[in-house]
């Protein structure tokens, strides 16, 4: 299956208009939604890092904890964005990270990363987010505050692994970003790409959504060569 590519005009419409619920609004789980499952290992946070849930006030744990390696693992619990306020990237630069799915959700839920960041524990926060999830699908949607604008909608692609026998699937995700434009890529695949012109500066980090066992490796910022 060939990349998606978003041309300018689709892009300039959908950012401020196509304004979408969250998945996971911040507020209390009302019937019929997936409720957050307690990670069953306390919270706990790297030093450094900061956490936003969707949910404030969600009684549900979120575990992650930093690794041997450089490696975070991911025990959830309620769904949200996961940063290092110190961790910019500015100008041409490619974010990469391996993500492992340890076991399927109950329900297929999104895993990936966050690039263009800016006022992550305000009102206003803002960021474009791209996401992988066990039914072989990607998405990337921008946020800005409240309000989220789907830019590429759930798509199945063949580059996204899905879970093995053993019940887990590794994907790396890189976005790439330039004069060109912004590439997003699974496991070296372009499955889509957005014009110049799209914010991608800014604080980066993790959005994890609620109920999910992920290892992260080899997270971070490499400037373009």
């Amino acid at each position: 299956m060939r990349g998606i590519v978003v041309t300018a005009a689709l892009l300039v419409s959908a950012l401020p208009a196509v304004a979408q619920q969250h998945a996971h609004p911040a507020q209390p789980a009302q019937a019929g939604q997936h409720a957050d499952h307690a990670a069953g290992q306390g919270t706990r946070i790297p030093e450094g890092w900061q956490v936003r849930l969707d949910r404030p006030g969600s009684t549900a744990q979120a575990h992650f904890r930093a690794m041997n390696g450089g490696r975070l693992h991911a025990i959830l619990g309620p769904a949200g964005i996961f940063y290092q306020p110190t961790a910019t990237a500015t100008g041409p630069y490619t974010l990469q990270g391996t993500f492992t799915l340890n076991k399927p959700s109950a329900h297929p839920e999104a895993f990936g990363m966050l690039l263009g960041g800016r006022n992550l524990d305000a009102a206003n926060q803002d960021y474009l987010y791209f996401l992988v999830r066990q039914d072989g699908q990607f998405m990337v949607k921008h946020r800005a505050g409240d309000e989220t604008h789907t830019v590429i909608d759930w798509t199945e692609h063949a580059a996204v692994r899905r879970p093995g026998a053993d019940g887990k699937a590794t994907n790396t995700l890189a976005v790439e970003t330039g004069a060109q434009g912004v590439r997003f890529l699974v496991n070296g695949t372009e499955v889509g790409k957005l014009p110049a012109g799209v914010n991608t500066n800014g604080v980066y980090g993790l959005r994890l959504n609620h109920n999910l066992d992920v290892v992260v490796t080899n997270f971070g910022v490499q400037p373009a060569s």
